[in-house]
């Protein structure tokens, strides 16, 4: 039996759960966007590089049309480097509530046993390690939400870094797989505020962060979003949907498998 047309069918449906997914989830993807927005300084952010991320945010292709029926959210206006740029109407303090901050409600001591920022000492205190552990715990918690204004911050300091650290957080939380590559985040690195040393600021956060790569092609995870064996906890629609486009581009064509597995997938 020829498995061409099945392919062909195969396909088409696939495209249809697509769209369809895609279409169940906008209100969702909307919320995404504005508070990306809401988190970027200048609550603006060039259409270009959500176009490059749409994949890890989840958006359609055809995102930059669909913004357009939100008018009460969004505004597309030119900058002053002739770029189209996505611009956020009004804040919602109702979404300026980091994933942090509601894990925080739910179990306090286990967020702040998440980050441990070291705080520099003028001079030797003679404070044993448990005397200094309690003294750190207490001088570099909680993170600064990301849905503050981060441009006023002194470069350099702790409370910088624990802003960098808050937004990157926020970010791969909005993400659909609770993690981006290094591409994705330097995407952002005007809009977050970010420094060339972001690679080694996360690295001094095993607790919340999994990096895999080398510093010059990494990936970062959110660790809370993963079970043990590496595999995503809460998979939503578009998650599942990838997984069965992976399970049929590794079928080989012309096998009885392949047959069996897209009549059944179409219904024949």
């Amino acid at each position: 039996m020829d498995p061409s047309p099945l392919l062909h069918s195969l396909m088409e449906s696939l495209l249809s759960e697509e769209q369809s997914i895609f279409n169940a989830s906008e209100a969702d993807r909307v919320t995404v966007i504005r508070k990306l927005l809401m988190i970027s300084s200048g609550r603006r952010i060039p259409l270009a590089m959500l176009h490059h991320c749409r994949h890890v945010l989840g958006l359609p292709d055809d995102f930059r049309d669909r913004v357009r029926k939100y008018p009460d959210f969004f505004r597309v206006a030119v900058d002053p480097d002739g770029r189209h740029v996505l611009e956020l109407i009004e804040w919602d303090p109702a979404l300026a509530v980091s994933a942090l901050e509601r894990d925080c409600v739910a179990d306090e001591h286990r967020v702040r046993l998440t980050f441990k920022f070291a705080i520099p000492h003028g001079k030797d205190l003679g404070l044993d390690e448990d005397d200094e552990r309690r003294m750190n715990s207490l001088t570099t918690l909680p993170l600064i939400s990301p849905y503050t204004d981060g441009s006023e911050l002194k470069p350099w300091t702790v409370e910088a870094e624990k802003y960098r650290v808050g937004v990157i957080h926020e970010f791969l939380s909005l993400t659909v797989e609770k993690r981006a590559y290094i591409h994705h985040i330097v995407e952002f690195k005007e809009e977050f505020g970010l420094t060339r040393h972001t690679y080694h600021m996360l690295l001094k956060q095993p607790r919340a962060f999994y990096l895999a790569g080398t510093e010059m092609n990494w990936a970062v995870f959110l660790r809370d979003a993963y079970n043990e064996d590496g595999t995503l906890i809460e998979k939503g629609p578009l998650v599942l949907f990838e997984e069965k486009l992976r399970r049929y581009a590794l079928m080989k064509e012309g096998e009885e498998e392949v047959e069996r597995g897209v009549a059944g997938a179409i219904g024949v």
